[in-house]
């Protein structure tokens, strides 16, 4: 397949391996952070740490959209549908996120809950229009690359008048996210992570191009390498980084040029500038409350939030104590650290968010058992 097969060539990647392994410095060792779940599982499904040297370690991120949901905002939605009776249209991975009273919006579901699973704001629109004496609310979540299809659905139903369709807005903002592991106050409970450099999300620097990452590179000099979601993406953009700590640089380089520029795609931006606003203060699962992190929905477009339209009032909800999930997004502790991982907590009874999404951490470690290997070798 053109554009694809060429990516996942296995010499290719052991040459790429070799260059790292002869450029590596003996007497360093490289923290490399992949922000983005796509890249972490990448690395786990093709075994990518088998080709690097002892010396390069990979820490996963925050980079999962429904890792960072905290309980607390999957307990509205689950309130909209129990409580408010409305049709309530979420994304598959949401699904299955632990809430409180052991809830979940699946299990909510099977207390009849009228909870459906959608692939795009298209379908909530459609159901709207299909059911126009219900309520129906979009849960809304995701970094930039899902926000768009959110504004646009929310101006599209101001344009039909579509009454009856709302959001409930949880969408989040990655540079937000990478300040907050490099300085924030908040989350020392975990302990600090010496960070080397990062690998920079693919989808979401489609959006927002590579221009936001310039401020780490000079306020925190730390190299940022933006990579697509391939294993030769992702090994090219360890290389990369290796070179840059190894010459005393801190850049922005795009390793995903094929698809990424350093504007991003403006129509998206004003779009989303458009309709929404920043946020004073948002919790993320596993960093707490970070300020001017999230989205909500502006004025102009107030009937439209399902926050004011029901009068939702946030309340913060803590994890379950056995899970590891804050720390693990942290990138302070690995799945495997985590008492429950693969015992208790697996992907048919996730305790915890990284073990439900399809780019968790846990979940990649647990589906691809590199765990186990882990297991062995010790």
């Amino acid at each position: 397949m053109k554009y694809i097969d060429e990516f996942r060539d296995g010499e290719v990647a052991r040459t790429i391996a070799d260059k790292i392994a002869n450029e590596v410095e003996s007497n360093r060792r490289y923290s490399f952070m992949e922000f983005c779940g796509g890249h972490t599982h990448a690395i786990s499904r093709y075994g990518l740490t088998d080709l690097l040297p002892d010396s390069v370690r990979m820490v996963h991120g925050p980079g999962c959209p429904v890792c960072v949901l905290p309980i607390g905002r999957v307990d509205l939605a689950i309130r909209l549908a129990l409580d408010q009776g409305v049709i309530l249209c979420t994304y598959g991975d949401t699904l299955r996120v632990p809430a409180s009273n052991q809830l979940s919006l699946m299990k909510a579901k099977a207390h009849d809950g009228d909870i459906r699973m959608v692939y795009s704001t298209a379908d909530a629109l459609q159901i709207a229009r299909d059911n126009p004496g219900r309520e129906v609310v979009f849960f809304g979540i995701g970094f930039e690359t899902t926000t768009p299809p959110t504004a646009v659905a929310i101006q599209q139903a101001q344009a039909e008048q579509l009454a009856n369709f709302s959001v409930l807005c949880c969408h989040v903002l990655t540079p937000a996210a990478i300040s907050n592991i490099l300085e924030s106050p908040e989350v020392r409970q975990y302990g600090t992570v010496p960070l080397d450099g990062f690998i920079g999300p693919a989808h979401v620097s489609t959006v927002i191009g590579s221009r936001p990452y310039e401020f780490f590179a000079e306020e925190y000099r730390k190299p940022v390498v933006i990579a697509g979601f391939e294993p030769l993406d992702v090994m090219q953009a360890i290389l990369m980084l290796v070179r840059q700590v190894n010459e005393g640089r801190a850049e922005v380089e795009n390793e995903f040029s094929r698809a990424v520029s350093r504007d991003g795609n403006r129509k998206a931006q004003d779009r989303v500038a458009e309709v929404f606003e920043l946020r004073r203060e948002f919790e993320w699962r596993g960093l707490s409350v970070v300020p001017y992190s999230a989205l909500r929905i502006r004025a102009k477009y107030a009937s439209f939030d399902a926050e004011r339209r029901f009068k939702l009032e946030y309340v913060s909800v803590p994890d379950n104590k056995a899970c590891e999930c804050g720390a693990i997004l942290r990138g302070v502790k690995r799945p495997q650290d985590c008492k429950i991982f693969g015992t208790v907590c697996t992907p048919e009874n996730p305790i915890g968010s990284c073990m439900v999404s399809s780019e968790g951490a846990c979940a990649a470690h647990y589906t691809y058992g590199r765990f186990r290997d882990t297991q062995e070798a010790s």
